[in-house]
């Protein structure tokens, strides 16, 4: 198999669109709406936070882990692919920060 775990990730997510949010964790939360998983997404960022903050890095991984698949479970609901932040991330090699950021801020 040559899919990577967000590609396998990101179909299970679009396959769970038109599950029954009464079988499924991420089909209730599509269910509930954006304002629902992006409280999440909050949630979850901050036990981000708080995980590093503590040093733990067992937390850090298992918290990154949990926030990176809940913003693929946004990213999904609005009809974004993993693949369309790569390529973001990919456009954005090799630029100074501050010239990109100041690149987006003139348009």
């Amino acid at each position: 198999m040559t899919e990577n775990i967000l590609d396998r990730l990101a179909d299970l997510l679009e396959q769970r669109k038109v599950a029954d949010p009464s079988s499924s964790y991420v089909a209730k939360l599509y269910a509930k709406g954006m304002d629902s998983i992006l409280k999440k997404v909050g949630e979850e960022a901050t036990e981000v936070v708080i995980a590093a903050k503590d040093g733990n890095k067992q937390e850090i991984i298992y918290e990154t882990a949990d926030l990176w698949f809940h913003t693929l479970v946004m990213l999904a609901k609005a009809d974004l692919k993993p693949q369309d932040i790569l390529d973001e991330l990919a456009r954005r090699e090799g630029l100074s920060g501050i010239d990109e950021k100041n690149a987006r801020t003139k348009d």
